[in-house]
Protein backbone atom coordinates (compact mmCIF):
# COMPACT_ATOMS: atom_id res chain seq x y z
CA UNK A 1 0.00 0.00 0.00
CA UNK A 2 2.98 2.44 0.85
CA UNK A 3 4.07 1.76 -3.03
CA UNK A 4 1.07 2.51 -4.55
CA UNK A 5 0.54 6.18 -1.91
CA UNK A 6 4.52 6.91 -2.93
CA UNK A 7 3.52 6.13 -6.81
CA UNK A 8 0.47 8.48 -6.45
CA UNK A 9 2.54 11.40 -4.61
CA UNK A 10 5.12 10.62 -7.46
CA UNK A 11 2.27 11.18 -10.70
CA UNK A 12 0.40 14.49 -8.63
CA UNK A 13 4.02 16.26 -8.92
CA UNK A 14 4.66 15.80 -11.89
CA UNK A 15 1.41 16.09 -13.59
CA UNK A 16 0.42 19.13 -11.36
CA UNK A 17 3.93 20.70 -12.82
CA UNK A 18 2.16 20.79 -16.20
CA UNK A 19 -1.34 20.58 -15.52
CA UNK A 20 -1.52 22.82 -11.80
CA UNK A 21 -4.09 20.42 -10.25
CA UNK A 22 -3.56 21.57 -6.74
CA UNK A 23 -1.25 24.72 -5.48
CA UNK A 24 1.90 25.29 -7.51
CA UNK A 25 3.23 25.74 -4.10
CA UNK A 26 2.24 22.80 -2.38
CA UNK A 27 5.29 20.81 -1.01
CA UNK A 28 5.32 16.88 0.18
CA UNK A 29 4.47 17.78 3.89
CA UNK A 30 1.64 19.69 2.63
CA UNK A 31 0.13 16.64 0.56
CA UNK A 32 0.67 14.08 3.27
CA UNK A 33 -1.13 16.13 5.58
CA UNK A 34 -3.94 16.32 2.36
CA UNK A 35 -3.71 12.65 2.74
CA UNK A 36 -4.14 12.12 6.53
CA UNK A 37 -7.13 14.37 6.47
CA UNK A 38 -8.94 12.17 3.73
CA UNK A 39 -7.99 9.31 5.89
CA UNK A 40 -9.33 10.74 8.91
CA UNK A 41 -12.77 8.86 8.30
CA UNK A 42 -11.12 5.04 9.04
CA UNK A 43 -9.96 6.47 12.43
CA UNK A 44 -14.44 6.92 12.92
CA UNK A 45 -16.25 4.65 10.91
CA UNK A 46 -15.97 1.33 8.70
CA UNK A 47 -16.88 1.99 5.46
CA UNK A 48 -18.78 -0.93 3.49
CA UNK A 49 -20.87 -1.48 0.15
CA UNK A 50 -20.17 0.66 -2.73
CA UNK A 51 -18.67 4.70 -2.42
CA UNK A 52 -19.50 7.60 -4.58
CA UNK A 53 -16.88 10.83 -4.24
CA UNK A 54 -17.87 14.34 -5.47
CA UNK A 55 -15.73 16.89 -6.49
CA UNK A 56 -12.44 14.42 -6.27
CA UNK A 57 -10.09 16.78 -7.87
CA UNK A 58 -6.48 15.42 -7.70
CA UNK A 59 -7.52 12.70 -5.65
CA UNK A 60 -9.10 14.02 -1.89
CA UNK A 61 -10.37 12.32 -0.49
CA UNK A 62 -11.98 9.47 -2.79
CA UNK A 63 -9.17 8.37 -4.53
CA UNK A 64 -6.87 7.95 -1.12
CA UNK A 65 -9.40 5.76 0.11
CA UNK A 66 -9.71 3.60 -2.71
CA UNK A 67 -6.27 3.14 -2.25
CA UNK A 68 -6.69 2.09 1.72
CA UNK A 69 -9.87 0.13 1.29
CA UNK A 70 -9.19 -1.91 -1.58
CA UNK A 71 -12.51 -3.80 -1.40
CA UNK A 72 -14.54 -0.95 -1.23
CA UNK A 73 -15.96 0.10 -5.14
CA UNK A 74 -15.40 3.84 -5.45
CA UNK A 75 -17.06 6.50 -8.19
CA UNK A 76 -14.95 9.38 -8.29
CA UNK A 77 -17.25 12.31 -9.90
CA UNK A 78 -15.19 15.11 -11.52
CA UNK A 79 -16.39 17.52 -13.83
CA UNK A 80 -12.68 19.16 -14.76
CA UNK A 81 -10.98 17.18 -17.70
CA UNK A 82 -7.11 17.39 -16.51
CA UNK A 83 -8.42 16.16 -12.83
CA UNK A 84 -10.43 13.46 -14.41
CA UNK A 85 -7.73 12.09 -17.15
CA UNK A 86 -5.13 12.23 -13.72
CA UNK A 87 -7.75 10.55 -11.75
CA UNK A 88 -7.81 8.07 -14.85
CA UNK A 89 -4.13 7.85 -15.06
CA UNK A 90 -3.40 7.26 -11.29
CA UNK A 91 -6.07 4.20 -11.56
CA UNK A 92 -4.30 2.74 -14.68
CA UNK A 93 -0.81 2.75 -13.20
CA UNK A 94 -1.34 1.89 -9.69
CA UNK A 95 -3.50 -0.58 -10.85
CA UNK A 96 -6.77 0.42 -9.00
CA UNK A 97 -9.33 -2.09 -10.07
CA UNK A 98 -11.85 -0.51 -7.64
CA UNK A 99 -11.66 2.60 -9.52
CA UNK A 100 -14.22 4.21 -12.06
CA UNK A 101 -13.93 8.04 -12.51
CA UNK A 102 -17.12 9.81 -14.14
CA UNK A 103 -16.23 12.58 -15.66
CA UNK A 104 -19.70 15.03 -14.82
CA UNK A 105 -20.71 17.69 -12.96
CA UNK A 106 -22.63 16.89 -10.12
CA UNK A 107 -26.34 17.75 -11.24
CA UNK A 108 -25.80 15.58 -14.03
CA UNK A 109 -24.55 12.63 -12.16
CA UNK A 110 -27.60 13.32 -9.96
CA UNK A 111 -29.95 12.56 -12.78
CA UNK A 112 -28.19 9.84 -14.22
CA UNK A 113 -30.54 6.81 -13.63
CA UNK A 114 -27.55 4.84 -13.79
CA UNK A 115 -25.73 6.44 -10.79
CA UNK A 116 -28.96 7.90 -8.99
CA UNK A 117 -29.51 5.79 -5.64
CA UNK A 118 -26.41 3.77 -6.18
CA UNK A 119 -24.17 3.91 -3.68
CA UNK A 120 -24.17 2.98 0.42
CA UNK A 121 -22.41 5.98 0.98
CA UNK A 122 -20.65 9.77 -0.42
CA UNK A 123 -18.14 11.40 0.51
CA UNK A 124 -17.10 14.96 -0.23
CA UNK A 125 -14.37 16.93 0.87
CA UNK A 126 -14.31 21.19 0.78
CA UNK A 127 -16.66 21.26 -2.26
CA UNK A 128 -19.56 23.25 -1.17
CA UNK A 129 -22.08 24.83 1.55
CA UNK A 130 -23.57 21.78 3.22
CA UNK A 131 -27.09 22.45 2.05
CA UNK A 132 -25.55 22.42 -1.61
CA UNK A 133 -23.54 19.43 -0.88
CA UNK A 134 -26.91 17.98 0.39
CA UNK A 135 -28.50 18.33 -2.97
CA UNK A 136 -25.61 16.92 -4.82
CA UNK A 137 -25.35 13.81 -2.68
CA UNK A 138 -28.55 12.32 -1.13
CA UNK A 139 -29.72 12.00 -5.06
CA UNK A 140 -26.99 9.19 -5.64
CA UNK A 141 -27.19 7.38 -2.11
CA UNK A 142 -29.83 4.65 -1.38
CA UNK A 143 -32.45 4.97 1.27
CA UNK A 144 -30.24 4.52 4.52
CA UNK A 145 -27.11 5.50 3.42
CA UNK A 146 -24.43 7.88 4.44
CA UNK A 147 -22.89 10.91 3.31
CA UNK A 148 -19.51 12.30 4.91
CA UNK A 149 -18.63 15.46 4.58
CA UNK A 150 -15.50 17.28 5.60
CA UNK A 151 -15.91 20.35 6.93
CA UNK A 152 -14.19 23.30 8.92
CA UNK A 153 -15.03 25.39 12.31
CA UNK A 154 -18.55 27.05 10.58
CA UNK A 155 -19.88 23.51 10.62
CA UNK A 156 -22.40 24.67 12.48
CA UNK A 157 -23.59 27.45 11.24
CA UNK A 158 -24.03 25.15 7.80
CA UNK A 159 -25.73 23.25 9.57
CA UNK A 160 -27.82 25.60 10.74
CA UNK A 161 -28.58 26.78 6.76
CA UNK A 162 -29.32 23.35 5.65
CA UNK A 163 -32.32 22.92 7.94
CA UNK A 164 -34.42 23.07 4.75
CA UNK A 165 -32.51 21.15 2.44
CA UNK A 166 -32.64 18.24 4.90
CA UNK A 167 -36.39 18.14 5.34
CA UNK A 168 -36.70 18.20 1.36
CA UNK A 169 -34.33 16.39 -0.09
CA UNK A 170 -35.12 13.44 2.78
CA UNK A 171 -32.12 13.64 5.64
CA UNK A 172 -30.79 13.89 8.89
CA UNK A 173 -27.35 14.38 10.66
CA UNK A 174 -26.54 11.66 12.66
CA UNK A 175 -23.09 12.16 14.00
CA UNK A 176 -20.42 14.45 13.83
CA UNK A 177 -16.86 13.51 14.38
CA UNK A 178 -14.33 16.10 15.77
CA UNK A 179 -10.65 15.47 14.92
CA UNK A 180 -7.38 17.59 14.33
CA UNK A 181 -5.56 17.95 11.18
CA UNK A 182 -2.28 19.62 11.68
CA UNK A 183 -3.01 22.56 14.03
CA UNK A 184 -6.45 23.22 12.78
CA UNK A 185 -10.10 21.38 13.84
CA UNK A 186 -11.58 19.67 10.99
CA UNK A 187 -15.13 17.57 11.32
CA UNK A 188 -17.12 15.31 9.24
CA UNK A 189 -20.69 14.93 9.16
CA UNK A 190 -22.58 12.26 8.60
CA UNK A 191 -26.20 12.91 7.26
CA UNK A 192 -28.32 9.78 6.71
CA UNK A 193 -30.29 8.92 3.61
CA UNK A 194 -34.64 8.48 5.82
CA UNK A 195 -36.57 8.95 2.36
CA UNK A 196 -36.10 9.22 -1.38
CA UNK A 197 -35.24 12.09 -2.68
CA UNK A 198 -38.07 14.23 -4.84
CA UNK A 199 -37.12 13.14 -8.52
CA UNK A 200 -36.92 17.37 -9.23
CA UNK A 201 -33.42 17.20 -7.08
CA UNK A 202 -30.83 17.76 -8.09
CA UNK A 203 -32.44 20.89 -9.86
CA UNK A 204 -30.06 21.88 -13.58
CA UNK A 205 -26.24 23.08 -13.45
CA UNK A 206 -25.93 25.59 -11.69
CA UNK A 207 -28.66 26.08 -9.58
CA UNK A 208 -28.11 24.59 -6.00
CA UNK A 209 -24.88 27.14 -5.59
CA UNK A 210 -26.90 30.14 -7.39
CA UNK A 211 -29.81 29.15 -5.31
CA UNK A 212 -29.64 26.89 -2.33
CA UNK A 213 -32.43 24.99 -0.60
Amino acid sequence: MEYIVNKYKELLIQENKKHNLVSRRMDVEELDEHIRDSLAILDWVNLSGRGVDIGTGAGFPGLILAIYCPDIAFTLIEADLKKSMFLTKVGRECNLSNVQVVRKRAEEAGRDLELRERFDFCTSRAVAAMRVMLEYALPLVKKGGLVYMWKGPNFEEEWKEAHNALEVLGGRVVDVYAYASGDRRRYIVAVEKTAPTPEKYPRRTGIPAKRPL
